[in-house]
Formats: structure tokens, C-alpha cells, sequence
């Protein structure tokens, strides 16, 4: 592993070393006024977006299969849609795969650096060998221009507070990633009129954190975010920047500000069978040794139950080609914490996935782990089932996010069920 050849940080190997980012990490800690997470856009070229999400099994088994038929990949990095670390668990269990299966590949992660303090000595154990932090003000009311809130430890910043804790989190995580020797990139995003002024600050400061290289990306404008009428700055004052900023930080002028799910070369397109790789990759699937797809059904028609409500689950499976009901099984009592759900991924070992209109993180987590794909919907269950069992697509308009309608956001898992 070669730690000079990372095509983002290195302008010599972006031509000759493919990178892929696996999109595992939706949800985020902080709201930019410049950023809008569609993870579900194919049509746009920019951070943030991704045409789908994958659990960190599906992620494994997705880099195998492109490993397969693109050989120069050497990178595999998470950036998104939204921050790792707002995707704590996600993003290490993804990690953890790559380095076990694929031991010299090189790890790289981008985020905005708020939560990855907590993280760094498990990052410096995996050889994550580069990690990006998006630095965009180093003066709070500076930063206040730029960041709607925050939210960190269950408590929610707004403005110049956020700005405030931003900063002390990203210098600590820097500090801290420095003191393991991982090569640290700063990605400031310059934005006209609120800190192109400020930018030689910001590299001043990342300087005496001792962070490697510089990025200075212009705003890339994005429609129904705050900053979307902000004018495009010209392209000489980028040069301008630039040059200035160059005295404090090593810049890097090859950005070509990659979606979430990017694969091969930099600046190249994805491939249409890279494409589709990743598409097949989050289509949940019955295998020979798990047949069969587990419904949180009040009546067995409809997936309209979240799992901590679920007394039983409606299990289908294939019956001479056609999908029908095979059994109903009776779902650990309340109260049991941890043990409930590692009871329940017993009962459903035979099951590659399940269906609920709602789950808390901490169960989601314990039968993911346990092998299971968790697919969050509402609607008829036939028609997600059929999908499962005949190895289509759900369809898009039964999926939803955690969340959306409040079921789920604040459950904490903890086996006691829904109040």
C-alpha cells in the first residue's frame, strides 16, 4: 500500500489509481446552507447524492463484485450522502470488512468532522490512512452564515453556537488524527460574500494544526438550499485564492467534488455496469439458506407495524414459484433489552430480510449484524414480498426513511416496546 498514491490527495495518481466510495451513511449531524442530501438523484455530480443506500453487508459483497471486473481500484472511501460519523456503526462495520477481506486497500473517509474524536483510535487501528475534514470557517460568526444547526451528544446548536462547536470538535479531531500520523485534507467550500475573505485564516489555522493539504472547492450551487441565488465566483478569484492560500498549505487543484457513490477514475464517469452492480447490491434477496421474508403485519396485508409493536411477524416464503404466507411466528416479549432482539434474529434465522414500517437503531443494528436486510416501508406486503422472493427491485414509492412520519426517530431500542 503505497500511501502516496491516493488520487484525491496526490495530482501524479488520480490518472492511474481508481477510487470507490461506498454509500453507506444517509443520515447527517449538521445542516450547511448550501447542502440538500437527495440520496435517491441519479442526474446530479456533486457530494451528497447517491443513487442508493447500503448496510455495510451489502457494501462488502458490492466492492467484491466491482473488484471483479475493475482492477485499478485501490482506495475505497465513505463520504456520505451524509457524514460517516453521523453513521458511526455503518461506517465502521463497513470499514471493518473492507480491511478484513481486502487487507491492502488503501481506507479513506470525508466528513465534517464533528463526531470524530470518539473514532479516531479505532480508524488508526484499521489503517485508515487519510481522512478529509470540511472546514469552512475558522470565526464562529463567520461559521454562523454557514451552518443551520448542529447536533451532537442529543443536543442541537444553532448558528454562531453551532459554528462554535464545530470548530472545537474538528481542531480536536485533527489534533488528534495528526497524533496517529494519519494524512489529514481540508476541504473548505468558498462562498462568495460570507468567507472567500476568510479563507487564508482557515489556512493558517489548519497549518498550525499541522493538517497536509488544502482544498479550496467553489460553491457548488444546489436548488431549495439558502445560499442557491449566491453568484458563481469567478474563476480568476479562484486562482487568486489560491495563490494566497498556497503560502500557509500544500493546495489541491484536482477536485472534481465526487457523489457519494463514486467509482473508478476521478473525473470519469460511473460505469453503466457499475451502476448496476450498485443497484443489485441494495435490492434485498431470499438466498438458499434464508427463503424466506418476515412482515410486521397487523393483519398480514399490509406492512404497518413497527417492530416494537409487533407481537408477531407474517413470514413468506416460494411455494411451487408463487410467494404465500408459510408461517406466523410469535416475536419475544417486551422488555427483555438487548436480549430481545438477539432472541428475535434467532427466530428469524431462516429470514434474509424483514419488513416494518418502523425500527429503532439499536434492533435495526443487532439483526443486520445477525445477517438480515431491514427494509423501512409502508404498503401492500405482496408486492415487496414478491420482490424479495423473485430477486426485483421494491418498488420506490413503498420505501420511506426512518423517521419521515416520526416512527422510529426516537425509539431507542431498548426491547420495551412502543408507548
Amino acid at each position: 500500500m503505497n500511501q502516496s498514491d491516493h488520487p484525491c490527495f496526490s495530482e501524479g495518481a488520480r490518472h492511474k489509481v481508481g477510487r470507490i466510495h461506498l454509500p453507506v451513511a444517509p443520515k447527517c449531524n449538521i445542516q450547511c446552507n448550501y447542502c440538500n442530501r437527495d440520496f435517491e438523484c441519479v442526474n446530479e455530480s456533486r457530494p451528497g447524492v447517491s443513487s442508493t443506500i447500503l448496510s455495510p453487508q451489502q457494501a462488502a459483497s458490492y466492492l467484491d463484485a466491482v473488484l471483479e471486473r475493475i482492477h485499478d481500484i485501490r482506495v475505497v472511501g465513505i463520504a456520505g450522502p451524509g457524514d460517516p460519523f453521523a453513521n458511526g456503526y455503518e461506517t465502521m462495520e463497513t470499514l471493518r470488512f473492507v480491511r478484513e477481506r481486502h487487507p491492502d486497500m488503501m481506507l479513506c473517509l470525508a466528513t465534517n468532522g464533528l463526531e470524530v474524536a470518539k473514532y479516531v483510535e479505532e480508524i488508526a487501528r484499521l489503517n485508515v490512512s487519510h481522512v478529509t475534514i470540511t472546514v469552512n470557517a475558522v470565526d464562529p460568526a463567520i461559521g454562523g452564515q454557514i451552518y443551520a444547526w448542529a447536533r451532537l451528544n442529543g443536543k442541537v446548536y444553532r448558528g454562531i453556537g453551532a459554528a462554535r462547536v464545530i470548530l472545537e470538535q474538528q481542531s480536536v479531531a485533527i489534533e488528534l488524527l495528526k497524533e496517529r500520523n494519519v494524512t489529514v485534507k481540508i476541504n473548505t467550500v468558498v462562498i462568495p460574500g460570507i468567507n472567500d475573505h476568510h479563507v487564508t485564516k482557515i489556512a493558517k489555522r489548519m497549518a498550525e494544526l499541522k493538517a497536509d493539504i488544502h482544498n479550496c472547492i467553489p460553491l457548488y450551487h444546489v436548488a431549495g438550499t439558502p445560499f442557491e441565488k449566491i453568484e458563481q465566483i469567478a474563476a480568476d478569484r479562484m486562482d487568486a485564492i489560491r495563490a494566497e492560500v498556497k503560502e500557509y498549505m500544500p493546495q489541491m487543484s484536482h477536485c472534481t467534488r465526487c457523489r457519494a457513490d463514486a467509482a473508478g477514475m476521478i473525473g470519469e464517469p460511473q460505469s453503466r455496469e457499475v451502476r448496476e452492480l450498485l443497484k443489485k447490491a441494495a435490492q434485498p434477496h431470499a438466498t438458499g439458506r434464508r427463503p424466506y421474508v418476515a412482515v410486521a403485519s397487523m393483519e398480514g396485508l399490509f406492512v404497518n407495524q413497527h417492530l416494537g409493536e409487533a407481537t408477531s411477524l407474517w413470514i413468506f416464503g416460494l411455494r411451487e414459484g408463487q410467494a404465500g404466507l408459510v408461517d406466523r411466528r410469535s416475536t419475544p416479549a417486551p422488555g427483555g433489552g438487548t436480549e430481545r432482539w438477539r432472541e428475535m434474529a434467532g427466530i428469524l434465522q431462516d429470514c434474509s430480510t424483514i419488513l416494518v414500517s418502523g425500527i429503532g437503531p439499536f434492533p435495526k443494528i443487532v439483526l443486520e449484524q445477525a445477517g438480515m436486510q431491514v427494509v423501512i416501508m409502508e404498503g401492500l406486503a405482496k408486492e415487496a414480498v414478491d420482490a424479495v422472493l423473485t430477486g426485483h427491485e421494491i418498488p420506490r414509492i413503498l420505501l420511506r426513511t426512518p423517521g419521515r412520519c416520526q416512527m422510529g426517530k426516537g425509539c431507542s431500542g431498548t426491547g420495551m416496546g412502543c408507548g
